[in-house]
């Protein structure tokens, strides 16, 4: 009962965790916009039919039924268009002017975005002319535009400054050896080419020195052809140096001191323990290996910042792989393979792991919680960085036009010639509704696949 509970409070926190970051990523949008006289009509956490809504102003703030997103509703998000498309402008009962679009059927892209345009326009009166999205300047409306996933890479940062102050960086841990006199944790049978990764010895490989020496596991080496030994660095530059020496090892078993004798071989070895540099250099070889300790990093907001700028070009390369990550997601799906622990994960698929790693109650309770808050950090930073993605829907895409009518406008300013005006998003709705639809089918494929064939902490 004690695991249902917890795997459950981790699936509920996880779930409220992104809904507030969705509601916070809207904000984001929100905020800006009427600051810069702009006018948002709805506010909404979830899409589909309305759970509850409450009119405040000129906004309606509400929650719908299917928790997979959010949005806000700024009027005049596309201009008018061509004048051709446009139908006359008529005058209000104070006298003002007031666009109106009229539908086209010209085409069926064209018609796509003329519906498009007039369901724009449909609630926009003399009042909202100046208020409207696309009139206003373009860095305002990169501001809009970038203030929602800015959010999200925030809360990533605030979150991650969290866990790495106070918990440590666990994606950086390593194991180092323990301080002091080198106690053995392994010993090597026989001895393997490094070339050949293997661990299993077979006919024909040597004993290994260490192996003929009598070391074992917990054995204290205390000296090294008479020279006192203090630490494990210390310890491998005496064994590589010797080559093909003979070795006299002084250690200590139970309290006993003890010699054992042999020699070292020569072996190919990296001189790189970071494993970075792969160059082998001939060295002497004993086959022991120290007792280590998990060492964990930690830092403040610059260590934080340095870490997320390399979590965030791993995001833009798993970004870069998507559709082939969640093609495989869909074999595994029909079980043409299995499914593979690097692959994405929707909100199922997350909130599933957050219940796992709430519910293992062999990890202590600190470490399960700040799992939770990298959990939740990596799919803001996630959120974040996919929605710069310069392509509509996505804010990247409004971003990118912002950017070219600002870069054309100048253009056109410095060759003394006409202001070219508004850059016109919406002649991109038929490439936005493509990639949207591409954006829906990869959703239900990761939400099927973490339903049949689910990623498991336990593997």
């Amino acid at each position: 009962m004690t695991t249902v509970l917890l795997y459950t409070a981790g699936v509920v926190f996880f779930v409220g965790a992104i809904l507030v970051s969705i509601g916070l990523h809207e904000l984001g949008h929100m905020i800006p916009a009427k600051r810069f006289g702009g006018k948002v009509t709805q506010y909404f956490i979830g899409f589909g039919p309305t759970v509850w809504s409450r009119q405040v102003g000129e906004t309606e703030y509400g929650v719908k039924a299917i928790p997979l997103g959010g949005y806000v509703k700024i009027v005049g998000m596309l201009p008018p268009g061509a004048e051709e498309l446009a139908g006359p402008v008529e005058l209000d009962e104070q006298g003002r002017e007031v666009h109106k679009v009229r539908k086209s059927n010209t085409g069926l892209f064209t018609q796509l975005v003329s519906d498009a345009r007039s369901a724009e326009y449909e609630t926009i009166t003399a009042a909202d002319e100046d208020r409207l999205f696309y009139k206003m300047p373009p860095w305002k409306k990169i501001v809009v535009m970038a203030g929602g996933p800015s959010v999200n890479i925030l809360i990533a940062f605030l979150l991650f400054w969290t866990v790495f102050s106070t918990y440590g960086d666990m994606s950086a841990a390593s194991a180092e050896p323990a301080p002091g006199r080198p106690v053995v944790a392994e010993v090597s049978r026989c001895v393997i080419p490094y070339s050949e990764q293997r661990t299993d010895c077979r006919e024909g490989d040597p004993d290994a020195p260490a192996f003929e020496a009598g070391l074992l596991p917990g054995d204290t080496i205390t000296d090294f052809n008479g020279t006192a030994v203090t630490s494990w660095d210390q310890l491998r530059g005496l064994i590589r140096d010797n080559a093909s020496g003979a070795a006299v090892i002084g250690f200590e078993r139970d309290g006993q001191r003890e010699v054992g004798r042999t020699s070292t071989t020569v072996e190919l070895r990296p001189d790189d323990l970071t494993g970075e540099d792969e160059t082998l250099t001939e060295v002497g070889f004993l086959g022991v290996s120290p007792e280590a300790e998990l060492v964990v990093p930690t830092g403040g907001p610059l260590y934080t910042i340095e870490r997320m700028g390399s979590l965030t070009v791993d995001t833009v390369q798993a970004i870069g792989t998507l559709p082939i990550k969640v093609f495989e997601v869909g074999q595994a799906i029909v079980g043409v393979e299995e499914r593979q622990a690097d692959s994405p994960v929707s909100i199922v698929g997350g909130g599933r792991i957050a219940g796992e790693t709430a519910s293992t109650t062999e990890v202590p309770a600190g470490d399960r919680a700040f799992s939770l808050l990298s959990l939740v950090a990596g799919f803001n930073l996630f959120i974040g960085v996919f929605n710069f993605v310069p392509l509509l829907p996505l804010d990247g895409g409004h971003i990118a036009g912002a950017a070219w009518e600002s870069v054309r406008r100048r253009l056109a300013w410095l060759r003394r010639r006409p202001d070219p005006g508004y850059v016109d998003v919406a002649r991109m709705l038929p490439i936005a509704y493509g990639f949207g639809l591409v954006l829906m089918v990869m959703g239900v494929v990761l939400i099927l696949g973490d339903v049949v064939a689910p990623i498991s902490l336990a593997g």
